[in-house]
């Protein structure tokens, strides 16, 4: 391929990337939480089972710090529980009834407008689009390791 059509793609890419990322940090702003805080409640309500702190931090890659943080304020504002599991360094999270009361008037409209939005596409065109995406974070993490290993492609 050539260069100037990976050069208007990659640009392509990036700007949908970012206005898929100012979408959800402006319907965080709207909904007074901030964006680490929204993605572990939303992580709550998407699992089958409570998760604990460490899935969490796997789930969200964020550093293991800033999900604790946005943990102890969710905590001391009442909407989560953090109990103790069999492993003491993590805490299993569990939502509090106004945890509950708050997710449903967050997460859960935000959950409803993605699912929303893949109804508009075709299982066909589901499909794809996570399959090449998938593949395309594949390969760049794959050469991003690369580079942090000191041997990147030319």
């Amino acid at each position: 391929m050539n260069e100037k059509y990976i050069d208007e793609r990659l640009a392509e890419y990036n700007n949908i990337f970012k206005k898929n990322e100012e979408i959800y940090r402006s319907l965080t702003r709207k909904l007074n939480l901030s964006e680490c805080s929204f993605w572990i409640l939303y992580t709550i309500r998407t699992e089958s089972s409570m998760p604990f702190q460490n899935e969490i931090c796997a789930s969200l890659h964020q550093p293991k710090q800033t999900i604790n943080s946005a943990l102890k304020k969710l905590e001391a504002d009442g909407y989560i529980m953090l109990t103790p599991g069999n492993d003491l360094r993590s805490k299993q999270i569990s939502l509090t009834e106004r945890g509950v009361v708050l997710c449903e008037k967050t997460v859960d409209l935000v959950i409803k407008i993605e699912k929303y939005a893949l109804t508009g596409l075709s299982n066909e065109e589901i499909k794809l689009f996570f399959s090449l995406f998938n593949k395309y974070t594949n390969l760049l993490e794959n050469l991003a390791s690369e580079i942090t290993q000191g041997n990147p492609k030319n």
